[in-house]
């Protein structure tokens, strides 16, 4: 079996847009712009032999705020430029009641049938409470940067830091 560290995408990988305290994702292509650390984080996790994977809430699109092909040529540039393995979607909203969108693990679940993942020895980090549930409920450990949004915590999240390279570090001393 495979071990991975999911990632959620906006805030994480990507420069997550910040409106009255709440994380939004880039409203265009041309606003998408890769955090510093990411690419040498993900090159590390390759090297500890974890499988990257991209796991993503993305309602805007069933809200009718972008459309699904621009989501799409954001997170194939995102997969080819950072060299990630991977990435799971979901575009619906909280009112569609589906099993992919986070909190609830489907994107997780999907990803550890395609992908052949250990859940218990793999990590999911993320800076919203919705990652941290959803990765409790798979069965992994649980990394959540705290950006300080106006928003719930997460409750009792395994570790805390600030970025994905600090969170990658992490994972190299367990």
């Amino acid at each position: 079996m495979n071990k991975a560290v999911f990632l959620d995408r906006d805030g994480v990988i990507n420069k997550a847009f910040v409106k009255n305290g709440l994380p939004f994702s880039p409203p265009s292509f041309s606003e998408l712009k890769i955090l510093p650390g990411v690419k040498e984080s993900i090159r590390l996790l390759s090297k500890m032999n974890f499988v990257s994977l991209i796991v993503t809430n993305q309602p805007n699109v069933s809200r009718g705020k972008i459309e699904k092909k621009t989501v799409i040529k954001m997170n194939d540039y995102l997969k080819d430029e950072i060299k990630l393995d991977d990435i799971f979607v979901c575009y619906h909203d909280d009112h569609d009641n589906c099993k992919c969108r986070k909190p609830k693990p489907g994107l997780l679940l999907d990803a550890s049938k395609k992908w052949n993942i250990d859940l218990k020895n793999s990590y999911i980090v993320g800076d919203r409470w919705r990652d941290m549930e959803a990765g409790k409920s798979a069965g992994c450990k649980t990394i959540f940067i705290d950006y300080n949004y106006n928003e719930e915590k997460p409750r009792n999240p395994d570790f805390i830091t600030d970025s994905l390279l600090h969170a990658v570090h992490l994972i190299e001393k367990i």
